[in-house]
């Protein structure tokens, strides 16, 4: 019997294995060093179950089913949106390098993941045992269950919540080619906020949007994460409206808009409440709904007799304290509340569980961050842990900002706010009411801070922007101490974000802490963009030190296609990184052994605007195998929403040996305007099968 990865399994030692379980838990916990060592034990038996074990653990599969770590359920790991998974036994700064650490697998997807992946142990999956799932949501309305651990190629389970024959599809943020709404997200939307699980009912919670047959619609889905099956009567119909006279009003009453709200920020689960926030055109949105019954049960806008003001937050969740109060960031919009009005833009808000607004802080700057679209929304609240000090419960804030709306005089430099959970500050004209306020990246934050408190010091992770046309700043770690940061960073990476990031922290509670972040090559304008995602590790006690990144090796570590926004998920050995055409999972190698590995130099590749009816240039895709064995290639095909639009040709024969290339020549003929997408599917021998270039064209 081999594994999944062409690597021999033992059978006839599975009772010696069993009987020696703590031999195997030391040996999953030292590594392969420890094996070596271990030359006194001379069973042939217990020597070829360690050696699978080993293999399976170190190479591809399941550390072990017993852990107690209960998953990563909601974005950037906890309500309070810290990023730290603080049960991590496997990866340590010693073992993260790129001799012993890389990508093991990816799994192909039918769309963009915007969506942070989740990731439950132990799921009992019906007629398939039990597995450590990783759950991904596409903008294709697709949501995936796969094992985690790569055990199984294809999805344990996957729901899709459209259907072309029935003319049900995502919604397209263009018409005839122009755009009909945002196109941040391009080029459709479908399920972009990160859903949230509910491990006490096995319930995921997420929100798709469709276009049906001309018109368009928003759902909250309920699904069964052991099956996908839909649950609580769902999905419901997204319908709102509340009192106001702002844009879009109608006899004094604002309705939410299925076509222009956009949900992104990740979804809350609170005290029995699903929060979802929305950002759109006409007006922000939160609501919540009955997480055992999908009734609507509140509505709240923060700009009722305005506009704009969404929730977005760059896909940041909806923060929540122990006490149960709701923390969200809010865009550009019209502040008058310090004027008897009810408009909140440029705000951080403290909402009660009814969203009701308890608190609310709005920058001294904020007609100032109107004007030049330097919205706080940009990024969302990090809570902080109980901190020492006279302030204990604070959050972080950092949007956009810097020039011209500078508060430091000169220095271009965007605020980072320490704000009192007990008292936000609300507004005032001359300065700031906060705890604290630290000069920041120039350009601002399109991402989320973690943190981390290690043995000797606590720190706050952060990258943000010089400027929005690209220009990247260092992944920065602030110090924290008393409850105050540090005025200047302690340390910075050596390489810059040209986006920024939002870093995820792995730890073994205070110990073994790394920082891990993804860099995106292209501006935060560029649609789609096509180069490869990039994942660092950093030493959390001192960024500067680089562990590794997925660049050090490149012909058998590189990625999809990078995704804006994206959130690394750490999780009982693995790491995964999700990108526009996959989701690629990296971890501790096993030893050295005979394999293929398929490498596509461009794992995304954009056609020049094309007239309708006529055929493009061809457009050549190399395909490597940087393997040690023969890659058998089985078959080569177009899918995906527009397959008939795009052809291919190849020279690849069923065998391409190690080192060898072969050359997809693709062309272009578009049959409409607008956006038109699809994938070169390569099926092959290799982990991670089936293998995919992203394909976008355009007509004109």
């Amino acid at each position: 019997m081999n594994s999944p990865y062409g690597l021999p399994c033992v059978e006839n030692c599975l009772t010696c294995h069993q009987r020696s379980e703590n031999f195997f838990c030391a040996l999953r916990k030292e590594s392969l060093e420890v094996f070596n060592q271990m030359k006194h034990v001379t069973s042939v038996c217990l020597l070829a179950a360690a050696a699978s074990v080993l293999l399976l653990v170190l190479a591809s599969a399941t550390p072990g089913l017993s852990q107690t770590f209960g998953g990563v359920l909601t974005e950037h790991n906890d309500n309070l949106r810290t990023g730290q998974n603080l049960n991590e036994t496997v990866l340590t700064p010693l073992n993260v390098n790129s001799s012993r650490f890389g990508k093991l697998f990816s799994y192909s997807v039918d769309g963009q993941i915007y969506a942070q992946p989740l990731y439950v142990p132990n799921v009992k999956i019906p007629g398939q045992g039990t597995h450590n799932v990783v759950y991904v949501a596409t903008q294709n309305d697709t949501v995936y269950a796969f094992d985690a651990d790569g055990l199984s190629s294809v999805p344990l389970w996957q729901d899709s919540f459209i259907s072309p024959a029935q003319t049900v599809a995502p919604v397209s943020c263009q018409s005839n080619g122009k755009e009909i709404m945002s196109c941040a997200v391009f080029p459709i939307y479908g399920i972009t906020g990160t859903p949230v699980i509910d491990p006490g009912t096995n319930t995921m919670f997420l929100v798709a949007r469709t276009l049906e047959k001309g018109k368009y619609f928003q759902r909250l889905h309920a699904l069964d994460t052991t099956t996908g099956t839909e649950k609580l009567g769902g999905p419901v119909l997204v319908q709102a409206s509340a009192p106001g006279t702002g844009v879009g009003s109608v006899g004094g009453v604002v309705p939410f808009s299925e076509r222009q709200d956009i949900q992104r920020a990740g979804l809350l689960l609170l005290n029995g409440t699903i929060y979802v926030g929305w950002a759109g055109a006409e007006h922000g949105w939160i609501m919540g709904y009955d997480a055992t019954t999908l009734a609507q049960v509140e509505v709240f806008t923060p700009t009722p007799n305005a506009a704009r003001g969404g929730i977005w937050q760059s896909g940041s969740g909806l923060a929540a304290d122990d006490l149960g109060n709701i923390y969200a960031a809010i865009g550009d919009g019209v502040f008058d509340v310090d004027t008897g009005g009810t408009d909140y833009g440029d705000s951080l808000l403290q909402l009660s569980g009814s969203l009701s607004v308890l608190d609310y802080f709005a920058p001294m700057d904020q007609a100032c961050r109107l004007t030049n679209d330097l919205d706080l929304g940009s990024a969302g609240p990090m809570l902080l842990p109980t901190q020492p000090g006279s302030v204990s419960n604070e959050l972080v804030i950092a949007g956009k900002g810097g020039d011209p709306c500078d508060q430091f005089g000169q220095t271009g430099a965007t605020p980072i706010y320490l704000l009192d959970q007990g008292n936000l500050g609300k507004y005032n004209p001359t300065q700031d009411q906060v705890v604290e306020t630290v000069a920041g990246a120039p350009g601002g934050y399109w991402s989320n801070p973690a943190y981390w408190q290690g043995q000797t010091a606590s720190n706050l992770y952060i990258a943000g922007l010089i400027a929005e046309d690209g220009t990247g700043d260092y992944l920065k770690m602030y110090s924290v101490s008393n409850g105050v940061l540090s005025t200047s960073p302690v340390a910075q990476s050596a390489n810059i974000f040209p986006i920024g990031a939002t870093p995820s922290i792995s730890a073994n509670g205070t110990s073994d802490g790394i920082v891990w972040a993804i860099e995106r090559h292209e501006g935060l304008g560029i649609q789609h963009g096509q180069k490869p995602a990039i994942l660092y590790a950093y030493d959390a006690t001192n960024v500067s030190t680089m562990l590794y990144n997925s660049a050090q090796v490149v012909a058998r570590d590189q990625g999809g296609c990078a995704s804006k926004f994206q959130v690394p998920t750490i999780a009982n050995g693995k790491v995964y990184v999700s990108t526009q055409n996959e989701l690629d999972v990296f971890g501790l190698l096993g030893p050295l052994s005979s394999a293929p590995n398929v490498f596509l130099l461009q794992p995304c590749d954009t056609f020049l605007p094309q007239a309708i009816s006529t055929t493009s240039p061809p457009r050549n895709l190399p395909l490597t195998n940087s393997g040690s064995a023969s890659l058998m290639i089985t078959r080569i095909a177009i899918t995906g929403t527009n397959p008939g639009e795009f052809a291919q040709t190849n020279n690849c024969k069923s065998s391409l040996p190690a080192g060898k290339s072969c050359t997809i020549t693709v062309t272009f003929t578009p049959t409409a305007i607008g956006a038109r997408t699809a994938y070169v599917l390569i099926t092959d021998n290799a982990a991670g099968s089936p293998h995919n270039v992203y394909l976008l064209g355009r007509g004109q």
